[in-house]
């Protein structure tokens, strides 16, 4: 009996984990390199010529307190973009594209993988009720097209 909770668990566990991570965090921090140079994340991370990072995940855009956000970036926000794994996707691919008129200079993230792992990455920083959320709303959402 209680080799059987064991492996439900353990089955539960893992599939949980899978569902949770579509990129690999540890290649994330590598990519999250390019980043730094505007962005932090972290116990001391602090706003620099982009935002801090941490709890990214279900936040408003332009909400992060005081930085001065470009008017397209608040925009927005006001238009209801939540930042979700779909919206940073998009982002990230394309920044201007996907928010023209705003401010950050980086060209972008052309390859998915990149941009998968330095999502996951960012997750690791952002409130687990809000990453959990955000997968929810995924599943659901790829549930809904089958």
């Amino acid at each position: 009996m209680i080799r059987q909770l064991f492996a439900s668990a353990a089955v539960i566990g893992a599939l949980s984990t899978s569902a949770f991570a579509a990129g690999d965090a540890e290649k994330g921090e590598r990519v999250f390199r390019k980043c730094q140079a505007c962005h932090q994340v972290g116990d001391n991370a602090k706003n620099r010529v982009g935002p801090v990072l941490n709890d990214i995940i279900g936040r408003t855009a332009g909400t992060v307190e005081g930085f001065n956000y470009s008017d397209a970036l608040k925009q927005a926000g006001e238009d209801g973009i939540v930042w979700s794994d779909e919206h940073l996707h998009e982002y990230l691919e394309d920044p201007r594209g996907y928010i023209p008129g705003n401010r950050m200079s980086f060209a972008g993230l052309r390859k998915e993988d990149e941009r998968d792992d330095v999502i996951a990455f960012l997750e690791q920083y952002s409130d687990p009720d809000a990453v959990a959320a955000d997968h929810a709303d995924q599943e659901d959402s790829s549930n809904a097209d089958e």
